[in-house]
């Protein structure tokens, strides 16, 4: 199934903070579909008292929209994980124009990373891998990156053939409940809260 976001436009901006209005280039030839604006707006809306001094995961960077929106909006640190080699690139070129130090790219595969004995532990992560692919098996890899009281955004195509509501995600990372969802166009994302008993 093609992507209908892949290659809709050629940048999408940062929204708010200290790199407010800065685009970032889509590289052509790549499959990346950045999170809508109106989505990411949402969803710092949500995270207005959670982002400041936070450690943060993209796990699937692409452009970087949600990790580096973090950082402009007071993060603390942010890796970006892409395994692709041009996006991968992308991202470093945008990391040094922007001078941003505390933004670590990570070239790498996000499920073999998750596999791997975590570096440090964060209190947000963004989960937003390629299209439709299932977000159950990545939840049930993450528990051991997370800091207690951690966020987790998910998002994911919405449909008539999607999968089930954002609901049942919870039930693949123990200790996790979901605290947000909404909807917006073909796109399904919510936040989940997870607390390690």
């Amino acid at each position: 199934m093609q992507n209908p976001r892949a290659n809709h436009r050629r940048s999408v901006r940062i929204i708010a903070g200290q790199w407010r209005g800065r685009r970032l280039a889509i590289p052509r030839g790549t499959a990346v579909r950045p999170t809508p604006d109106r989505v990411r707006e949402t969803v710092f809306n949500w995270l207005t008292d959670t982002v400041v001094g936070a450690t943060c995961l993209d796990l699937f960077a692409g452009t970087g929209a949600l990790g580096l929106e973090a950082l402009s909006r007071g993060a603390r640190e942010v890796w970006l994980v892409e395994r692709d080699a041009v996006l991968s690139q992308a991202l470093r070129s945008i990391v040094s124009e922007l001078d941003a130090g505390n933004a670590k790219i990570i070239k790498s595969d996000a499920r073999a990373m998750l596999g791997k004995p975590p570096g440090q532990s964060f209190d947000l992560a963004f989960l937003d891998p390629p299209y439709a692919e299932p977000l159950e098996p990545l939840l049930a890899q993450l528990d051991p990156w997370l800091a207690d009281s951690a966020h987790i955004y998910v998002e994911r195509p919405y449909g008539p053939d999607s999968p089930e509501p954002l609901d049942e995600l919870a039930a693949a990372l123990p200790g996790s409940s979901l605290v947000k969802q909404s909807r917006a166009a073909a796109v399904a994302f919510g936040l989940l809260r997870f607390q390690r008993s």
